[in-house]
Order: C-alpha cells, then structure tokens, then sequence
C-alpha cells in the first residue's frame, strides 16, 4: 500500500512540475473574471470545457421550487470522480447504504429500506431485479449524469412511492451541452488488478434541433476479505463464550469483477410554443462474483481435513456469472397555447438479469465415512417491464396563480425464473487424506448435476395496471410560494404461480393529498414548510403464494397475494440561508408515521384457531407478511456548501451534512427502530482550487453509524468503519485535466453481528442457534483520469 501512496504522489507531483506559467497565469485570470452559477441560468447551454476544465468549485444549488428540494449539479461530484450514481450519493446529506465495503448500490434516503425511497431517472421510474422493488444505483455510471435531485417531501405532480423521498437522477440531454469530451483512465485495485475507464460525450446542432450522444466503458472490481467466528451461545448468556462455546471459523474470499457498458443519447428541438424531447439510455453489465471460503473448528489453525487429523470442516467454492440490461426510452411534448401550457410523456423502460450459480461443497464434518462432496447449480431469470404514459395541463387562473390536471398510466410485467439442479455423491477417501484446500477446489471434481426444476414460487409472473390522476393548485403572493393538490393512485394486481397452478388477483386506491410552502423571508434566508401523503407497494416476493419452508430460521414463509400498500403521513420544515454568492447552509427536520406496516405474522388454522404448524414439527410455525403494524421515524438534516470568500478565501470550499436519525417500530418482540436505519450518517470535507498553479485538490471522509434488523429466525447489527478519499487534478490551457484520486484510503471495513435462532420461542427465550460476528475489509482503489475537450 505504501509504494501505491507513493506512486500516487510522484504521479501527483509530476503533474503540478508540468505546468505552464503563462497558461497558468492566463488561465487564472479568465477563472477569476468568471460568476458563479445562479438559479437563473440553470438552462444555459454549457461548453464541453466548463465541464472538463473546473474553473470554479461546484456547490449545492439553491432551486426556486416550492417543494424541498436539493440539487447537486455534476461540478459537486466530478473532481472524486465516483464510478457509479451510487459512488456519488455518498457527498450528499440522508443517504446511507448497507452494501458491501467500496460498494453503493441500495440507497436508503434517511436511512430506511430502499423500498421507501422513489428512484428516477429523468423524472420517470424505472423497473430493477430487485424484489423490494428499489433500483442499485450502481446500474448508472456517474458519467451520465448532469445532476441529482434529492426531493424532501412529495407533491401530487409525481408518482407518491416515496415515503422517504425521491431521489432523481438526470441525465444529461441535448440542451445541457455544446461541444464534447472524452475521458480515458485506469484504476489500481488492492490485489493489483487494473480496470479501464473510458467516456466520450458530444451535443451539438443538427437538423432542427441538438443532439447529445454519450458512451462510457467502466471496468469494475472488489475483492474483499471476510472473516466469521459461529458459538453456540452468545455473551449476553455466556460471559465465558469465546472459550466454552466456540463453534467454527469461516476464512472467505469474496471478488466481484466486471465491466459496465453505457449508452446515452438525448434530442431535442425548440420551436418557441412547442419543444420536444427524445431520450434514451442503456446500461449493459457483465460481472462475474467468485466466493471461496472455508470452514475449521479452530480460530486461527488451517491445517487440512479432519479426516486426515486436520481442523478443515467445510470448503466450498461460489461462482456467480451475471448479466445485466438495462434501458430507458421517453419521449415528451410540452406545447404553449392560449388556454395554458400542455404536456405529453411516453416512456418504456426494461431490465433483464440473467445469473448463473454454481455452488460445490466439501463437508469433512461429517459422521460419514467417506466425507460427503456436493454441489448446486442455478439458473436465474427476470425480466421487469413497464410502459407509461403522462398528460398535465397547466391553467392560469389569474396573477401568479395556476392549476394543474393531470394523467398517468403505467403498465408493469415482471417475470421470474428461478430453477435449480443438485449433485451429491461421496468422496474417495483417499482424496480425504490427500485432499489440500489451498492447491485444490470443489470444483476441481467432476459433477454430474440433475435436470433444472424451478423452485418453490421461482416461476411466476406479476402484472400491475396503474391508473391516477391529479390536480394541484400553486401561486406566488409577496415572499410566498406555494402549492396544494392530492393526487389518486388506482392499481390492480394480477399474480400467476406458474408452477403452483394458481393465480390470484387484488386491487386497491389510494387518494394521497400534498401541500408545500416557501417562504423567503429575506434575500439570503427561506422557510420550507411541506405535508403530503405516501405509499410503499408490496414487496415482489412477498405477494408470491408460495411456502418456503425453513425460510425463517426453521419457520415456514407463506406469500400473500392480498398485502396492499404501506402508507404514510410526513412532514419536513426547513431553514436555509444564502452564504454569499455560492454558499448555501440548511437545517430540515422530518417526521413520517407509517401505517399498514408489512410485519410477518403467525398464520392461524381455521379449523381449530391454533397457529399452523410448521415444516420443521413441533416448535415451529407457519408466517406470513400482513399488513399488521405501524411505526414512525424522525430526524433532523444539515448541510452546508459554501466557499470561505467571507473570510477572504474564495479559492478554498468546504462542505458537509450530517443526518441524526431515529424511529420505533412494534413487532412481537417488543420496540425496535426500523431495520437498517443507521443511528447517524455524515460527510465533510473541502476542496482548494489553486489558480496560480492551475491546479486543485481535496479530501472528503464520510461515515454512518450503527444499523440494526430483526426478523423472525434472525437479529443483526451492522457498522462500518470511516471512508476517506482524495484527489489532487492539474488543469492544462482550457481543454485538458489530469486527475489522480485514491479511494478508500482507511482500508473500508464492515462488521456484523448475528443472533440466529430456530423458532419463535427460542427468540423469545435468547435461546441461540448460533451466536455469528463476521467482518470484511478491503483496499484503496487509485484512479488516474485524463478529460480532454474538443
């Protein structure tokens, strides 16, 4: 690690020896001459060199929306330069993640279930593999993106699957860019793997309108040590655990590797009353996941099989080969007419992920003489589908006053193929005595894997037919803007169990009522008051029919084609004050009271009013998701964004939020905050441009605090250690920049906590299954980036 820091610096070093004084000189007087970035010149065409070349620090945009909301334009993220959409939400306030260590995929605004987050892309949904229907922002490279919208509270304008908020990716269109660029670069991994980075992006004039057209290739890899100690009690039984109930030691690899592919195209023409916009976007990914681990009965011996006097229990090898489309194509027509100003939007979204796992096993433990070898294959399909259509007609109703009406129809399939295939047999013994776990593999022996059957519930399909409308009233009077509307969510559900031959339907209606209010008090000072009215539909695996059996520790899982949605009552009020010309510091408190709460709960027989027994036999049951609960969560937000010019130090900007968040959930093991909330979540750092030298670097640290989840069978905590970062760039005339970055500099860690149990009354009695603390760690990542504009 020591000779990459160093490579880092030289690297770093040689680009600042390089410069051109004149250049510099020139260059820093052209910067110098230049304004910051207003709210009134959000949709001036920018030039490809504003972009490449930096020639001012990107702060957090003070938008002029009635509802609260935070914009981020790209010159706020570009200088760390994050890989993904994910990579980028890390520097913005609320976002926690319980992804693996230098991964951001799940964002969970305000640290709830990505399931309560609404995540957009242009303003328009789009589908994903995941079953609680959230989207991993890993699938958009942060190349891509002209800016982030992070939406506080909802208005009846939009879609309300927003619980914790909306978070809106936009991507760059034809009227954000004049002139192109491209980017080219390399990442250094810990284990010294090198993976590319390449981009281009074009918009200019043709035809009667702009073009943008974009292209990335983004290399991707992790490789991660995991270390997991299992005891059959746990300390809070056992002070003396680590020494009387020692159970096993798992030693795990774990490397993801792979590259992404991205196409983004936008066009668009303006003919005064009329504009149209055609966008579109692709992301292609192929990764591969490869975990190896292996079992002992000791905490720190790795002597072969026990077969052979060794320790070794367990060696099993996992490989994952995954692929990965996804695509967006919309099309909207805004039109300025007499009786008002009217909109149409047409959009088709698909994702397809196909994953083949292929799981092979040595079990040494074992009363069986020759030990048992044996393996797993699966074939995983989805495919997530969803056609919309949009209509809104803005009406004057007098000064500074407008109603809005409004339609939306979606049309959602999504199909799920899961089947598996099985191999078991025994192993030579002489292979047991022989048998190295370091120079050998599962999968080193030959298998013979059964025919593929689908799994209990892996093939069925899920429709949903989505019809709202909505209207809203807003205006303007004196220091006060705001709007009032509620919107109507009518969905029908159709679910087929193609393997259970069974099908089952539901619907439901929701009347989901909003309200926002800003006032600027002063020049520099604003309140933002907003109520309004949210959902979070069922999750996909959950509406399946199909019983699981011993999917919750040794509890049966039933499906439950009649969940209908959570909802929820929230509330945000928000101070921000204006720094300067640049600088914008906020304080937002938020509260939201969820009803409907999908809890899983014990299934009754009807015949005999007792609870269903389970699979397992006697001391187990039958659970279900209902909706049966309730909870609420509250939390108070900063964020600050300014350069220190009040100080005298316009070249030097600073930033930071920090998020304190709490809740309470009941379930039938007492109060608990919602699972994987974090206690706490915060980011800061600074950046310092120096002109003279037509250069910049900067450092950011972030870190969230401890999350907690239980379920039946299951409890665990999560934390993580600090994440730090920084890049040092060099500018070159007014068309090149130089970038070197180093990522994960602290060696990210994250450790969790197990309490497993079998049954319900063991839960209830803290009487363990297992007792598991498992850790991973893995290494800085450096990056070295050339953009060149044209």
């Amino acid at each position: 690690m020591r000779a990459m820091l160093r490579s880092a610096a030289l690297c770093g070093a040689s680009c600042f020896a390089m410069v051109d004084p004149e250049i510099a000189i020139a260059q820093a007087s052209e910067e110098v001459a230049k304004e910051a970035k207003t709210e009134d010149d959000d949709d001036d065409l920018k030039d490809a060199r504003e972009i490449v070349v930096l020639g001012h620090i990107g702060y957090r945009n003070r938008t002029e929306t009635t509802e609260p909301t935070l914009v981020y334009d790209t010159e706020y993220f570009q200088r760390f330069e994050p890989l993904t959409a994910g990579d980028a939400l890390k520097r913005v306030p609320s976002v926690s993640f319980l992804s693996d260590v230098i991964e951001s995929d799940g964002a969970r605004l305000r640290g709830l279930d990505p399931g309560y987050t609404q995540i957009l892309v242009n303003g328009e949904k789009v589908p994903g593999s995941n079953v609680d229907r959230s989207f991993f922002l890993d699938r958009i490279p942060a190349e891509l993106i002209d800016r982030v919208e992070i939406v506080r509270s909802n208005s009846a304008r939009r879609t309300a699957d927003a619980v914790a908020g909306t978070l809106n990716i936009v991507l760059r269109d034809a009227f954000e860019l004049d002139g192109g660029y491209v980017k080219a670069g390399g990442l250094l991994f810990d284990d010294g793997d090198v993976k590319p980075s390449l981009g281009a992006v074009w918009g200019g004039a043709l035809g009667p309108g702009r073009l943008l057209i974009g292209g990335t290739i983004q290399g991707r890899h992790n490789p991660k040590d995991k270390l997991s100690l299992r005891y059959g009690d746990s300390p809070e039984n056992d002070p003396d655990f680590e020494t009387e109930e020692f159970d096993n030691r798992e030693d795990q690899s774990d490397t993801r590797d792979g590259t992404d592919y991205s196409l983004n195209g936008s066009y668009g023409i303006d003919f005064g009353a009329t504009k149209l916009e055609f966008n579109a976007f692709y992301v292609h990914t192929d990764r591969d996941e490869h975990e190896r681990s292996r079992e002992y009965d000791d905490r720190t011996a790795t002597t072969g099989p026990i077969g052979g006097g060794g320790n070794l229990l367990t060696d099993n090898d996992q490989a994952e080969d995954i692929k990965q489309d996804n695509y967006s194509l919309d099309a909207k027509a805004r039109h300025e007419w007499s009786l008002g100003e009217t909109t149409f939007r047409i959009g088709y979204s698909r994702f397809s992920e196909d994953i083949e796992t292929t799981e092979v096993e040595v079990d040494f433990d074992t009363d069986e003489d020759p030990p048992e070898f044996g393996g797993e294959r699966q074939l995983q399909d989805i495919e997530d589908r969803e056609f919309s259509l949009g209509f809104d007609h803005k009406f004057g109703l007098g000064s500074n006053v407008n109603l809005i009406v409004g339609a939306f129809y979606q049309d959602k399939d999504r199909d799920t193929d899961i089947s598996s295939s099985e191999d078991e047999f025994e192993l030579p013994i002489e292979l047991q005595l022989t048998y190295d776990q370091f120079e050998q593999s599962p999968v080193d022996f030959p298998t013979a894997f059964d025919e593929f059957e689908p799994i209990t519930g892996g093939l069925n399909r899920i429709e949903e037919r989505r019809k709202d409308a909505f209207a809203l009233v807003e205006g303007k009077t004196g220091i006060a803007s705001w709007e009032a509307g509620v919107r109507l969510e009518t969905t029908d559900v159709g679910i087929d169990d193609f393997e259970a031959e069974e099908s089952f339907s539901n619907d439901y209606s929701l009347v989901l009522p909003s309200a926002a209010l800003k006032l600027d008090v002063t020049a520099s000072d604003r309140i933002n008051l907003a109520v309004a009215r949210t959902n979070r539909r069922p999750r996909f695996d959950y509406l399946s029919p199909a019983l699981l059996e011993a999917e919750l520790g040794d509890n049966d899982l039933l499906g439950n084609p009649a969940l209908e949605p959570e909802t929820a009552w929230g509330v945000d009020a928000g101070f921000e004050h204006r720094i300067g010309r640049t600088g914008v510091v906020g304080v937002n408190l938020f509260y939201r009271k969820v009803s409907n709460l999908v809890e899983t709960v014990t299934v009754i027989d009807p015949e005999t009013g007792d609870p269903l027994e389970g699979s397992e036999g006697e001391g187990t049951f039958v659970l279900q998701p209902q909706n049966a609960g309730s909870g609420k969560t509250w939390g108070i937000e900063f964020d600050l964004s300014t350069s220190l010019e009040f100080v005298g130090l316009p070249d030097t900007g600073i930033f930071g939020n920090l998020a304190l968040l709490d809740s309470k959930v009941h379930d039938d093991f007492g109060s608990r905050r919602f699972n994987g909330q974090p206690k706490y979540v915060y980011n800061l750092g600074f950046i310092q441009d120096l002109r003279n030298l037509a250069a910049a670097f900067g450092v950011t640290y972030r870190k969230q605090g401890p999350a907690r989840d239980r379920v039946v069978g299951e409890e665990v905590k999560t934390t993580y250690g600090g994440e730090l970062e920084a890049f040092i760039e060099k500018r070159f005339g007014k068309s090149f920049t130089l970038r070197a970055v180093g990522q994960n500099l602290l060696n990210g860690k994250k450790k969790e906590v197990f309490n497993k149990f079998d049954t319900i009354e063991d839960q209830f009695d803290r009487d363990f299954d297992e007792y598991e603390i498992e850790s991973e760690k893995a290494g800085p990542i450096f990056q070295l980036v050339g953009r060149l504009a044209f």
